[in-house]
């Protein structure tokens, strides 16, 4: 017999006994001075009887498919139901039969019975669970890592829940902090809210825990910024737990989820919330092809969309290796069988066309692949070129051919008033996207989401602080009043994927990134977060855990702050508080053909000299329409292929 089958015998048995202590009680304490002889008989010939009928029921209700010790507030409703209808059953039952002639079943033994039986019920349970989380002593046991909780809500609670019943965990709480003043003193699971956020500092001094423990999913990065101060100030550990879109795309067990605080936790944005079961659900049952999808923000989206169910899921990308983690991922952890990897490069149209589009149908593209590494995009615009404008026309385009439902383009805040060769690129992506959304005989609704920079993805600055603080230092910075947005990835493919939902034709959005962040403050963050101090230029060494700071100057091109829109573009609000809508005259179709056409030929002649001059001529002086109308029924002609549409429809599946 198996432990769990075992476990439920011994429960049964145990209930079993409870049953007949609680019929015989109820007999016993009816009357004062004995039973008379012939209730006495009612009680032995009715027990057995009893208890076989309320183990029934109970067995009925799923009474002992819980263990005890993890029984909760809602198990214990259950039990109540269980045992009022057992006892209903059996009472009516002994009446009805009346085993003994012209005896019934008093009705106050049958209420005393119900009672007793509750109480016995519930003490047993209560009391298992109590003794099962009680802390053992012995010299085999720890007390564990003492840990001072900030926030005494319904996670913080799950958290001491967990440490108090697994010793295994090796952690102890020793108190809460909370800010609800109400809370102060009481004790939550015998721990002792000892006082609010703003006592931290002088708790913690007086406790000397091993760690503080943030248990606010959803707390500011200016709280846990905060926590983070007053712990380092007595050079205590912080660790956290993750906020709630790492939950959500996690397990459920909130104390394997317990890390270090990371920089991301303390940089003071607000968490955005998305009911992403919600606004995905156009997603549901379609065919989605993700380009780029072994980058940061392509597998990202693989991993959000796959959640709500697609029919099929199709991700390219040219990276060989980033393509396998990514499905892989997708296949043997996350049980996402429907995942087609295609190891295809986006710029090559006929491949693009005959193993993806028709071959697979796609419904809805989100379009992430493209190359973003500023500096190294200034040294290469050709591949910049080809790989951001020339795929994406190619991908665009045949959107538009097999009539995909909707196409969404990433863009980026260097877009805007573009001075680098990767932002003139993308800012012609945007256009392209534009210009194809405005045809009113293209049934696609195509859009570009714009956002700044997001933590920890390809290219992002924060790998880079973090090889130089393990190498001793510097820590690198272009500039000391350089600013820039930062959104972590989840939020930001979160809200990318709104923005197709909501997204008309031809519109550009725009991500609220919250308020830009000083990268020499980020630096600072990161450095004490690694335990050391950081050293700006001019300061004195102070220790060997010093870190410097060293200021490098601007790279060419790149802009002291970054922008999301620029003057010429007028912003609006959407049914999203955290996406904007842009609004601005469209650029002329014809114009934008031409253009295309000369510059993927320079790009395709090897021309470096001359792309860079038509690059930024192109994003300079931009011919718009003048009202931003849709284009009258016609061929689109985006750069070199022209793509005609007629009223037999796209071509047959090959």
């Amino acid at each position: 017999m198996s432990g769990f089958g075992r476990h439920r015998l011994l429960q049964i048995l145990t209930d079993a006994g409870i049953v007949a202590v609680s019929w015989f009680l109820a007999f016993e304490l009816r009357f004062d001075h004995g039973l008379p002889v012939y209730y006495d008989t009612l009680l032995r010939r009715t027990i057995l009887l009893v208890v076989g009928i309320k183990i029934a029921v109970f067995l009925l209700f799923g009474f002992h498919r819980r263990w005890w010790r993890y029984v909760s507030v809602h198990d214990m409703w259950s039990a109540v139901r269980a045992v009022v209808v057992a006892s209903v059953v059996a009472d009516l039952t002994v009446y009805l039969l009346s085993p003994v002639h012209n005896v019934r079943l008093p009705r106050s033994i049958a209420v005393m019975d119900l009672l007793i039986t509750l109480a016995l019920v519930a003490g047993v349970r209560l009391l298992t669970r109590t003794l099962m989380e009680r802390p053992r002593s012995g010299a085999f046991v720890t007390r564990g890592k003492e840990v001072i909780v900030v926030g005494a809500g319904d996670a913080g609670r799950l958290i001491v829940q967990e440490m108090q019943r697994s010793r295994m965990l090796r952690y102890t709480p020793i108190g809460f902090v909370d800010d609800d003043r109400g809370k102060r003193n009481s004790r939550i699971l015998g721990v002792r809210v000892l006082g609010t956020m703003e006592e931290l500092p002088r708790i913690v001094r007086e406790y000397k825990p091993d760690e503080v423990l943030i248990a606010i999913p959803s707390a500011s990065g200016e709280v846990r910024g905060r926590v983070v101060e007053a712990a380092q100030a007595a050079d205590v550990p912080v660790k956290t737990l993750p906020g709630l879109y790492e939950l959500i795309a996690g397990d459920v067990n909130l104390t394997g989820q317990i890390r270090p605080v990371q920089v991301e936790d303390v940089l003071g944005r607000e968490q955005v919330e998305v009911d992403f079961e919600q606004v995905a659900s156009y997603l549901v049952g379609q065919t989605v092809l993700v380009t780029g999808a072994g980058g940061s923000i392509g597998a990202e989206l693989c991993r959000q969309i796959a959640r709500v169910g697609p029919a099929r899921l199709v991700l390219v990308d040219n990276a060989e290796t980033a393509l396998f983690e990514i499905e892989r991922e997708l296949v043997d952890e996350r049980s996402f069988t429907p995942a087609v990897p295609k190891l295809i490069d986006v710029k090559d149209a006929k491949a693009m066309r005959r193993e993806v589009f028709e071959k697979y149908r796609p419904t809805v593209v989100f379009h992430a692949a493209a190359y973003k590494h500023v500096p190294l995009m200034n040294t290469h615009p050709l591949a910049s070129v080809r790989n951001n404008v020339a795929a994406t026309r190619i991908v665009a385009q045949l959107a538009a051919e097999f009539e995909v439902e909707r196409f969404v383009l990433i863009s980026t805040d260097k877009a805007v008033n573009p001075q680098t060769v990767m932002g003139q690129s993308k800012a012609i992506c945007e256009w392209i996207v534009e210009s194809l959304g405005h045809r009113r005989d293209v049934p696609t609704r195509f859009v570009a989401v714009r956002f700044g920079n997001v933590l920890n993805s390809s290219g992002s600055v924060i790998p880079t602080f973090r090889r130089q603080i393990e190498k001793g230092g510097p820590v690198t910075v272009t500039h000391s009043e350089m600013t820039r947005y930062f959104m972590t990835i989840p939020e930001a493919v979160s809200l990318v994927v709104q923005a197709g939902a909501i997204g008309g034709r031809g519109q550009v959005f725009v991500l609220d990134m919250g308020e830009p962040v000083k990268i020499v403050d980020l630096a600072t963050n990161m450095i004490r977060l690694s335990g050391k101090e950081p050293r700006l230029p001019g300061d004195e060494v102070t220790g060997p855990t010093d870190v410097a700071i060293k200021y490098v100057g601007s790279r060419p091109g790149e802009k002291l702050h970054e922008e999301l829109w620029g003057e010429n573009e007028a912003v609006g609000e959407t049914t999203h508080p955290k996406i904007l809508r842009l609004s601005r005259p469209p650029v002329d179709p014809e114009w934008l053909t031409g253009e295309l056409a000369e510059l993927e030929r320079l790009a395709d002649e090897g021309d470096t000299l001359e792309v860079v001059a038509k690059l930024g001529s192109i994003v300079r002086e931009p011919k718009r329409e003048t009202v931003p109308a849709a284009v009258p029924p016609a061929e689109i002609s985006l750069g070199s292929e022209v793509l005609r549409r007629t009223e037999a429809g796209p071509p047959a599946s090959a």
